[in-house]
């Protein structure tokens, strides 16, 4: 049967950055995906990870910038990347605008899965 998922858990993190888990760890108790809408504002950043998930990114609003060992992509409205799982990233919002994205985890995030570098969220 069908679940019907009335309502996202808002997940709080430092930085002003907004995250509404609607499928994951912690809304809906599912492991194998986490689908959340996140909100950043202008000039968002938080440490570089090396994720043990795929991460699946759809930009619906601004820039969302994703650096990586080799440079940066600048994700904009209308585009997606991908980043995949052992991969060093970290992601940001370099215009005043910030951005407005969704984000599919396989497996689904998990903090201690995220691998974060230790200096820190922003």
């Amino acid at each position: 049967m069908p679940e019907l998922i009335k309502a996202p858990t808002q997940i709080p993190v430092p930085g002003g950055k907004i995250i509404d888990e609607y499928v994951g760890r912690v809304n809906s108790g599912e492991s194998a995906t986490s689908i959340a809408k996140m909100i950043a504002p202008g000039g968002w950043t938080e440490p570089f990870q090396t994720p043990e998930f795929d991460e699946f990114t759809i930009v619906l609003r601004g820039t969302v910038r994703v650096e990586h060992d080799g440079g940066h992509f600048d994700v904009t409205a209308g585009q997606a990347i991908v980043t995949r799982a052992g991969e060093r990233v970290r992601y940001t919002t370099p215009t005043a605008d910030g951005a407005e994205y969704v984000a599919v985890c396989l497996p689904a995030f998990a903090p201690d899965l995220a691998r974060r570098d230790p200096e820190g969220d922003s």
